[in-house]
């Protein structure tokens, strides 16, 4: 049977005492780097690993964040939207980046709804992000947001710090894009009911261009689907029926965007040298549209680094809390 080795096999050899083991191996700056050094070879010689779960358990800390991914009820994880997985994928490698471990949990029904992470000692704090038409999921998780150890992404309520994408400045930059190549009757297409701030800001600064070029203040069509694919396809579908001319769309998202270029085409409608199309996510998926979707694209390196601070409750509550976009050029605008 293998002994296992434990700390004060490592002092003996080291000639020190089990206590200036514990110190030196997690880090304590008032151990002399001579003693430091003699006790890790002597911990090397002997094949012993630290207790990292022994050590969380006396600082009362878990090394772990929660992150919890709210998707549509009815949906399975594989429905959820790409753009939730390239902000999970971000969250992960940040928390990873600073020696953090992540508690992933999908939750949609009622039944999956669970907030107690930090309570219960599973993480140090929780990250909050996914889609913000759940009612029933924020609404359960609303008590926590605001906290100094839990962030957000996509909560539809505005009386707390969330983390979010420059919509306003990505709305400007995309319609700025369109007038651009030529298109004068831009429609923006997408959501603008009051659970939907991040699209009302990209209205926002669609209109900001406009207007900008004496273009007037703009308008939204949006017909109510239960995807945001079909979203964008029935809304193309209205304005092909429609008397009002137009000959460029802005969509509220890269889902609507994909679901409004496969019915202009199937319509006969060429994109975009009859109407341009612009979306905003920068999914990767957009690369295989036909044709391959411009976009904007958040910083999502940026944006997992910035909720894993803010859930450590490094932000700064004065700071800004917009993630930076850029326009990512394909061809579906001239």
């Amino acid at each position: 049977m293998t002994t296992r080795v434990t700390s004060f096999d490592v002092a003996e050899l080291a000639g020190v005492n089990q206590s200036t083991v514990s110190r030196a191996l997690n880090g304590d700056p008032s151990i002399t780097d001579g003693t430091r050094t003699r006790i890790e070879e002597a911990a090397r010689k002997l094949g012993y690993r630290v207790d990292s779960r022994a050590a969380r358990l006396r600082t009362g800390l878990t090394a772990t964040i929660a992150v919890v991914v709210i998707a549509r009820a009815g949906l399975s994880v594989t429905e959820i939207n790409p753009f939730h997985y390239s902000l999970l994928g971000n969250v992960c490698a940040a928390a990873a980046a600073r020696g953090y471990q992540s508690l992933v949990s999908f939750q949609a029904e009622r039944a999956d709804l669970y907030s107690d992470f930090i309570e219960s000692r599973q993480a140090d704090a929780v990250v909050l992000l996914g889609t913000s038409t759940n009612d029933t999921a924020w609404e359960f998780h609303r008590h926590m947001l605001g906290r100094s150890d839990v962030a957000c992404w996509g909560s539809p309520f505005a009386d707390h710090r969330r983390i979010a994408s420059d919509n306003r400045a990505g709305g400007l930059l995309a319609t700025e894009r369109l007038i651009k190549g030529g298109y004068r009757n831009i429609v923006f297409v997408g959501d603008l009911d009051d659970r939907q701030a991040q699209f009302r800001e990209r209205f926002e600064g669609y209109q900001d261009a406009l207007e900008k070029q004496g273009l007037g203040a703009g308008r939204a069509m949006n017909s109510p689907a239960d995807t945001r694919f079909e979203q964008g396809r029935k809304s193309a579908q209205a304005l092909i029926a429609g008397d009002e001319a137009f000959d460029a769309l802005f969509c509220c998202c890269d889902a609507t965007a994909l679901g409004a270029i496969e019915e202009l085409v199937r319509s006969g409608v060429s994109v975009p040298q009859q109407v341009g199309v612009v979306g905003f996510d920068g999914l990767g998926s957009g690369v295989h549209s036909n044709p391959p979707l411009t976009t904007i694209e958040p910083d999502f390196s940026l944006a997992g680094k910035m909720l894993v601070a803010a859930a450590l409750g490094e932000a700064d509550a004065g700071a800004p809390h917009r993630v930076p976009v850029r326009l990512v050029e394909r061809s579906s605008a001239l």
